[in-house]
């Protein structure tokens, strides 16, 4: 009796363990529930079968600075299953406090699982342990980004840069570096220095030798006085640094890690221009200038037009101020000008021209003089004012009316009379041929509308008849609606691969679901299915071709290697255009 009861016991421990292994699940992990704001944290999503569309939670108050990675293990050990599928995130905290990582979903089988919130608390910053052998202390040693600023006391609309460079140390590499925080220029008229084809170069930084590339280049003109702020570049960056381990050929190797370097925020004081010897039509511009008015003709008849041009050449915040407006004599007729800007920026600010150009029309002959005006700057140089004047120019109409000729000089004009002439189509507007028509409107019943209407609904029976039909018998084909959503499924993953395109993670991750949700659909085969063996084997009992098949495997090869090495935008539109292709002829091909 002791002994049954003891089989019972061991039955009835192995039906549990069997029916605890078969249960799904899928649940959230994180590295730690509590760390610093310069920390990171690595959160996974796991689930020991597979499922279809996953959501992550919206990571809100983090800084999503890798992933999602996706990692799959599928095994069979003394004849039991074991499949497990994780997708991993790092995540930066953006500020202290206590956060909330909410929900992810997907579905398995039909069904919508969720994972457990969990709660994240972020203290103030840590102190990184002096270790040599620690990657993560000596990737804050051996990196470093500052910002160089040519003057901290500018004068209102004075030009002064600002140089983002990135010190890296002789044994330390740089990979996929991406910026979490872009400045804002608050109170800056701003402008960007293209930076393309930098190369690192030789430097120093705190009296130790390093290489350093420069990332950002900057032009800044303030447009308020006092302390301004600016705020600080922050990039995430992925660092090789050295460790103590060595390859088999006696190589040192290297350790990566993550780490988020910021430039820090600079205060810039910003200085007002005198209010001593400020001219009265001064208008902001700052720099070094030339002033000059020039037209294109002196001399013209009446009616011809000519252009005038009022225009500022020089190294300032050209942009930034009005031009003097031409003063004309009341007899020239004038257009409102065009503004024309030929300004280049570089590190020695804004250089060029800016000019106003007029069209003016003189209508009378005479001799018309455009007076003089005058243009003044603040000189940085000379930290004064001055005040640039122009030439006077003599407008010459050689030919047209004299002014005041219109009417003879012995003629009052009070008393021109002029004689009305009738027209003879004037009252032609009016119809002496009537062309009435019956307003009273026509019966509806009994005619070809009434009985269309009336029959229309008897006619619609039969139809409504075989669409039920024809919906009904497609209800019932379970097996057939199972191919269609995986095809309608698939289609959705490739439209949303081409939608990612440029994005490398999300372009392959979606490819790669398009692939196995066709799969599933053509071969009739589920996840668990999914082996490289067994899909070619199945392709080519369909009868589809080596070549097609070595295409096939050739894209599910590059999904799982993009994710770890370099993929340009070209060779993923290569990959979008032969997956196409390749479920096209699979298609064409199998039986």
């Amino acid at each position: 009796m002791m002994k049954l009861t003891k089989h019972i016991s061991l039955l009835l421990i192995i039906l549990a363990t069997s029916i605890t292994s078969a249960q799904i699940k899928f649940e959230a992990k994180v590295s730690k529930n509590r760390l610093g704001v310069n920390e990171r944290l690595r959160i996974d999503f796991e689930m020991n079968q597979d499922g279809d569309n996953f959501n992550p939670p919206s990571f809100s108050d983090f800084t999503v600075i890798g992933g999602p990675n996706q990692s799959v293990s599928n095994s069979w050990i003394n004849g039991v299953r074991s499949f497990n599928k994780t997708y991993s995130y790092f995540l930066s905290p953006k500020r202290q406090g206590s956060f909330t990582i909410n929900q992810a979903t997907i579905n398995i089988d039909g069904q919508t699982y969720k994972t457990t919130p969990i709660k994240i608390e972020v203290t103030s910053a840590v102190e990184i342990p002096k270790d040599p052998n620690d990657p993560n202390y000596l990737a804050q040693e051996g990196i470093h980004l500052v910002a160089e600023v040519s003057k901290s006391d500018p004068y209102l609309n004075e030009a002064i840069t600002v140089v983002y460079k990135l010190f890296v140390s002789p044994n330390t590499g740089v990979e996929n570096s991406h910026e979490i925080d872009s400045p804002r220029y608050n109170d800056f008229w701003s402008q960007n220095i293209d930076t393309q084809d930098q190369r690192f170069q030789m430097g120093t930084y705190n009296g130790e030798e390093y290489r350093y590339i420069i990332l950002r280049k900057t032009i800044l003109y303030p447009q308020k006085t006092g302390k301004l702020d600016i705020e600080p570049l922050t990039l995430d960056i992925g660092v090789q640094v050295p460790t103590n381990r060595r390859d088999i050929f006696g190589g040192r190797m290297m350790a990566r890690v993550n780490r988020t370097i910021s430039a820090g925020s600079k205060t810039i004081n910003v200085k007002p221009l005198p209010e001593t010897g400020k001219p009265l039509n001064f208008t902001g511009a700052v720099g070094n200038f030339s002033f000059k008015v020039s037209t294109t003709k002196t001399q013209l008849d009446a009616t011809e037009s000519l252009q005038a041009k009022v225009e500022v050449t020089g190294n300032g915040n050209l942009k930034l101020f009005n031009l003097p407006k031409l003063t004309l004599p009341s007899s020239l007729e004038v257009y409102e000008p065009e503004h024309n800007e030929n300004v280049r920026t570089d590190l020695a600010g804004m250089q060029g021209s800016i000019a106003d150009t007029y069209t003016i029309v003189p209508q009378y002959k005479g001799k018309y003089p455009i007076p003089s005006i005058s243009f003044s700057y603040f000189d940085l140089k000379t930290e004064s004012y001055k005040t640039l004047n122009s030439d006077e120019i003599v407008i010459d109409v050689l030919n047209g009316p004299a002014s005041g000729s219109v009417v003879s000089s012995n003629q009052n004009p009070a008393n021109t009379k002029q004689q009305v002439v009738l027209n003879k189509d004037q009252f032609a507007y009016i119809k002496t041929n009537a062309d009435f028509s019956s307003t009273t409107s026509s019966y509806f019943f009994k005619t070809p509308l009434f009985w269309s209407t009336l029959l229309l609904p008897f006619l619609a029976i039969p139809l409504a008849i075989v669409i039920r039909r024809k919906k009904a018998d497609r209800d019932a084909d379970v097996y057939g609606n199972r191919i269609r959503m995986a095809d309608k499924l698939a289609k959705k993953y490739l439209s949303n691969a081409k939608k990612a395109l440029g994005k490398k993670e999300e372009f392959y991750i979606a490819m790669e679901k398009a692939l196995h949700n066709y799969l599933k659909a053509k071969l009739h085969i589920e996840t668990s299915e999914l082996s490289k063996d067994r899909i070619n084997k199945l392709l080519l009992e369909r009868g589809v071709e080596a070549e097609t098949m070595a295409d096939f495997n050739h894209i599910m090869q590059n999904c799982d290697l993009a994710r770890y090495t370099p993929i340009t935008a070209v060779t993923m539109q290569e990959d979008y255009e032969k997956a196409a292709k390749t479920i096209s002829l699979i298609d064409k091909q199998a039986r």
